[in-house]
């Protein structure tokens, strides 16, 4: 099932190069699943915060989830992908849009490989945002390698510079972020869960949950 969902998600692209990215990227890397996972069964709005040409959006879609879906990106060009593509789907939309600015958004955050393009201050402010947006019972969904020095985080570095001089990826730095930036958003339960699969890269998942009653863990 997920592995037509993948093909029937690469597919909608008109290009070679997105088609097999899309497939590559929906195979081998296992975020995408384990937040299919945690957001089942939930109805709330979801943001897609850093959406790109609309990928997990879509692959949502074909995977069965039936929630509200938003995205928001910097970059028009990939915007104006996932746009001529979102009619194929209900309530699906995207537009272009600045994470460090507050988001009007009551539901759900997703927030995939974001983060390592800001300063340490601008994170937090990212971070800050999307929390706000996290209604009682929603999550907020964030994964990033990690700044520890391991070698998985050596081979993570070198990647990210390899994808910026390919101009696919609009970045002014990289500046990966380390653990007590996430552990500084307080008022959640948080699931830590490492997020390699069968990459050298050096990903992490965290699941913040709000709880239901409104009342939170400091």
């Amino acid at each position: 099932m997920r592995e037509a969902a993948r093909d029937r998600v690469a597919s909608l692209f008109d290009t070679r190069f997105l088609r097999h990215y899309t497939r590559q990227k929906l195979s081998r890397d296992p975020a995408y699943d384990a937040v299919i996972e945690r957001l089942r069964g939930s109805t709330l709005p979801l943001l897609d915060i850093g959406c790109g040409a609309g990928i997990f959006a879509f692959y949502l879609r074909e995977c069965g989830l039936a929630m509200p879906l938003a995205g928001i990106d910097h970059d028009a060009k990939k915007i104006a992908v996932a746009n001529g593509l979102a009619s194929r789907y209900a309530n699906v939309s995207f537009r272009e849009g600045d994470a460090r600015e507050p988001l009007a958004h009551h539901g759900s955050v997703v927030m995939l490989d974001l983060l390592h393009y800001f300063d340490d201050a601008t994170q937090a402010r990212i971070l800050g945002n999307a929390a706000a947006c996290v209604a009682p019972g929603g999550v907020l969904i964030v994964r990033d390698a990690i700044r520890d020095g391991t070698w998985r985080y050596r081979v993570t570095y070198a990647q990210e510079l390899f994808a910026r001089a390919s101009r696919w990826l609009k970045a002014e730095r990289l500046n990966f972020p380390a653990w007590p930036t996430l552990a500084a958003l307080h008022g959640f339960e948080v699931e830590i869960v490492p997020m390699w699969g069968r990459t050298p890269f050096n990903n992490y998942l965290f699941v913040f949950r709000r709880a239901s009653s409104g009342m939170t863990n400091e």
